[in-house]
């Protein structure tokens, strides 16, 4: 029994658009795209939500995956699924780049550990709370969302020869300041506690030089942050959440805004 060339294209057609936009999706959203995820495993769930997918959405256009408007669409497919998962990364970023202004008014900006998410160094604090907003992260069910965003995204911005364009590209490169806000809005009742302590020892050393504050100094800066940290954590659970749903719907506009 032989099959047909244009059902075997049909066939191929119908799953490969999806699995490369899904691939690039679990490539880099966060806890799929972690290192310590196995590739074979992200590789093997992408197939299999692939083939659950592919079957609920309409007929993708026909066309040949090795011409030249295919390789435009497997670049497109990509980068709609790169553009997720970054934005959806923001989201743990911001409690990493809080993490990082954090230790470094504690002191312990040289105390650094290799994040095994995104196989960098960042200081002690800041893997601290990536794997505490990682876990509520999945928490708040948020592969579960990041699969159920996945799959609107092909009825908002279906396989088709249009795409992604540059100003939608410049929207997702503003959106990163909020990541910056947020970061600061973390790290900020931290940050001004602590200046305003190292101004009271500063203060101290000036009323009485004969004290050695670097002796006392260190060792209170950190303690005192560390308190700080314990008594700002109970508003990591909402900012987070609000955030994520922030993420969410900047991208159900966006590519509902690049469908037109």
């Amino acid at each position: 029994m032989t099959l047909p060339l244009a059902d075997i294209m049909g066939w191929v057609g119908t799953y490969l658009w999806v699995l490369i936009r899904v691939g690039a999706v679990l490539m880099v959203a966060p806890v799929f795209g972690a290192r310590g995820v196995p590739k074979r495993l992200r590789a093997l769930a992408a197939m299999v939500i692939s083939l659950v997918i592919a079957p609920t959405l309409p007929a993708p256009p026909a066309i040949d995956p090795l011409s030249a408007l295919g390789i435009v669409l497997v670049w497109q497919q990509i980068m709609i699924g790169v553009t997720i998962g970054f934005v959806l990364g923001m989201v743990i970023s911001s409690f990493v780049m809080a993490g990082e202004a954090m230790a470094l008014g504690m002191g312990l900006g040289f105390a650094q550990t290799v994040d095994p998410q995104n196989g960098v160094s960042v200081p002690l604090i800041s893997q601290f709370l990536t794997i505490v907003v990682t876990l509520l992260f999945i928490a708040l069910d948020g592969p579960a969302l990041t699969l159920k965003l996945l799959a609107d995204s092909f009825l908002w911005l279906p396989v088709s020869p249009i795409g992604l364009t540059a100003e939608d590209f410049w929207r997702v490169v503003g959106f990163g300041q909020a990541m910056f806000v947020n970061a600061l809005l973390i790290a900020l009742p931290v940050i001004i506690s602590l200046l305003m302590v190292n101004i009271a020892m500063g203060v101290i050393t000036r009323a009485a030089p004969q004290l050695n504050i670097f002796s006392i100094g260190f060792p209170a800066t950190l303690l005192i942050g560390f308190f700080l940290i314990l008594v700002s954590s109970p508003v990591w659970l909402p900012n987070l959440e609000q955030f994520l749903q922030k993420a969410l719907q900047f991208l159900s506009q966006l590519l509902r805004h690049a469908q037109g």
